[in-house]
């Protein structure tokens, strides 16, 4: 019986820092969700690349803060990591950059939407709207 040999080791939600590369970001992911046995992003591992508490995870996501560790699979807080890893794929296909998306989603108020983070938008369920918004920032930069 041969034991299987990882080309990169797991990444321990408690240390880990996001990469700059929003590919590797969600290849880290992936590998969580391996690891765990469950086809599922880790909120854990989610908080600690946006350097999020628990309790801002699950507020945002609007669920309890035991949600987060006892029911990472629930619908809800799944729907917000896959909602805030749509914005922020987008938000680094402009800039080619994870760390300055990451700054950007939780910090950087957007005219637009009555200066709110992206963060808060997709908390409110606005992730199309603000989607759309990007993608029209890429469109005025490229065309």
């Amino acid at each position: 019986m041969t034991a299987e040999v990882l080309k990169d080791p797991l990444p321990d939600p408690a240390e880990y820092h996001a990469p700059a590369s929003y590919a590797r970001f969600v290849e880290d992911l992936k590998a969580s969700a391996r690891a765990e046995g469950e086809p599922v992003i880790s909120p854990r591992l989610f908080a600690s690349a946006l350097r999020m508490d628990i309790q801002t995870l699950a507020s945002r996501a609007h669920v309890h803060r035991s949600t987060i560790t006892r029911g990472q699979g629930a619908e809800k807080l799944q729907s917000f990591l896959r909602d805030a890893i749509r914005v922020l794929g987008v938000a680094a296909d402009i800039n080619g950059n994870l760390p300055d998306a990451l700054f950007w989603f939780r910090n950087e108020p957007i005219p637009p939407f009555d200066y709110q983070t992206p963060e808060q938008l997709v908390s409110a369920g606005r992730t199309d709207d603000l989607v759309r918004y990007v993608q029209s920032l890429k469109a005025g930069v490229t065309g």
